[in-house]
Order: structure tokens, then C-alpha cells, then sequence
């Protein structure tokens, strides 16, 4: 169930990369061919299936289809599986899988046009401080108080520390160093994982982007390097591997 359930997320994802950075709705109109503007039928919407029954190409015009869209929903399928094995059906799991797909669009939206958008970071902030509030398990609060701070904090550290970093370095270079999509989004990352997954995020994704960045701009000479998709894979690793290495570095501090 996991994996239809994440296909289907997955298929509307799909339309969310399309149609969010060309200021378009993710309702209506119903999905379409972008090449010859048909819409696509029902049965040629199935999620992966339908690419591979149709081989990759629409029904209509035989315009290709990205390999992207099948990627998306297989990746997002595996997505739910795994966060239901780790969590199992729980708010928390909830929380996090969320998040993720939302950073999952993000990641690839910034890929391929240069820019987060605010229609999911905003509302992103919104609701991690909300689902804070009401479950401050997700920071291993008690109580409502413990769980709104740590939502808060993690906003103002998060969108705080990239916003001063961006702003030095384009005092430095005398050009943008740092977006504000890219501010927005540390801020929801906060939101939801609070300040000790905001120090996890900025220096695993700093790291990651200093590497792949030095290589490409060795390798092919690239200047413009998205900073979006680090972010997310440095959020993504906290719940797998983040949360008990700080934890475990906390209870080394405290002895």
C-alpha cells in the first residue's frame, strides 16, 4: 500500500515541478502533454506504469516523456515505504515524509530553473511551527511550549544564519552569493527539525556543495550552482543519520 500510495504522490509532485515555477495552478487544468497540449487520458496516468506501457512517449503526438516523471513516482513510492518502516504510521512520520517530498520538488525545481519557490517554503514554515505547537514530540518536548520554541528557533537560526552569510558574501564579491528561496527554505527545514537539524543541514549540505561544486567548476567550469538541492539531502540524511549523532554528541557535552 505504501507504494501506491507514494506513486500517486508522486505523479502530483510531477505536477507541482511543472507547473509551480511557470506560475501555473496544480488543479486545473487536468494533466496534459506539454509538447501537443492533449489531455492525457485516465488510463495513460497511472503512475510508472503508464510511461513504461507507453514507452516513454505520449499517446497522441509521440512526443518523448522525461525519464524524470517515472523517476519521481518510483522514488517517491520508495519514499513512503521507507519512512513507514522506520516510523510507522505516526505523526512524526507524517511530519517528516512531508517535509521530504516538499523537498524532493524543491530540489529539482531548483535544478532546473535556478529558483525555490515561496507557494512551498511558506506555507512549509507555517506548518512546521503548527504541527510543533500541537505535537512537540517531533522535538522530544512534553509539552506545547518546548515544541513551539524549538519550531521557532529553528526558523530564526535557520533563515537567520544564510541570510547573514549571503549578505557578507555579497558585501565580499559584490554580487548574490545566496538567494532568498534559499533562506526560506533553511527556515522551513527549521521549522520542522528545529535548531540541532538546521547545524546538521548547513554543514552537511555545505560540505556536499563545496565538493561537487569545486569538481564541476573544475571539470566544465560552472559558476551558478544551485545550493537548494544540498539543502535537501542534508535535511533528508538528519532523520536517518543526524538525529542520534547529535544526540549522542549532546549526552557527550553533558559529561
Amino acid at each position: 500500500m505504501s507504494l501506491i500510495l507514494g506513486a500517486i504522490a508522486g505523479s502530483f509532485l510531477n505536477v507541482c515541478i511543472w507547473r509551480i515555477p511557470r506560475g501555473e495552478s496544480v488543479i486545473t487544468p487536468s494533466s496534459h502533454c506539454p509538447k501537443c497540449l492533449k489531455p492525457i487520458r485516465w488510463y495513460d496516468n497511472v503512475p510508472v506504469w503508464s510511461i513504461l506501457y507507453l514507452k516513454g512517449r505520449c499517446r497522441d503526438c509521440q512526443a518523448p516523456i522525461s525519464p524524470r516523471y517515472g523517476w519521481v513516482e518510483v522514488s517517491s513510492a520508495a519514499l513512503f515505504t521507507v519512512f513507514y518502516l522506520k516510523y510507522g504510521i505516526s505523526v512524526q512520520g507524517i511530519v517528516y515524509l512531508t517535509m521530504t517530498l516538499a523537498l524532493l520538488a524543491q530540489a529539482l525545481i531548483d535544478l532546473d530553473h535556478q529558483i525555490i519557490p515561496d507557494e512551498i517554503t511558506l506555507p512549509g514554515i507555517a506548518l512546521g511551527v503548527i504541527a510543533s505547537a500541537f505535537f512537540p514530540g517531533l522535538h522530544g518536548q512534553e509539552h506545547w511550549q518546548g515544541g513551539l520554541l524549538h519550531s521557532l528557533l529553528g526558523v530564526a537560526l535557520g533563515g537567520g544564519i544564510l541570510y547573514a552569510a549571503g549578505t557578507a558574501a555579497e558585501w565580499v564579491l559584490k554580487k548574490e552569493a545566496m538567494g532568498g528561496g534559499d533562506v526560506k527554505l533553511l527556515a522551513m527545514i527549521g521549522a520542522v527539525l528545529g535548531w540541532p537539524g538546521v547545524l546538521w543541514t548547513l554543514f552537511c549540505s555545505s560540505f556536499l556543495g563545496s565538493a561537487v561544486g569545486i569538481y564541476l567548476r573544475l571539470r566544465r567550469g560552472d559558476e551558478r550552482i544551485p545550493f537548494g538541492p544540498y539543502l535537501a539531502l542534508g535535511a533528508v540524511s538528519y532523520f536517518f543519520l543526524g538525529k542520534n549523532v547529535v544526540q549522542i554528541y549532546s549526552r557527550f557535552l553533558i559529561y
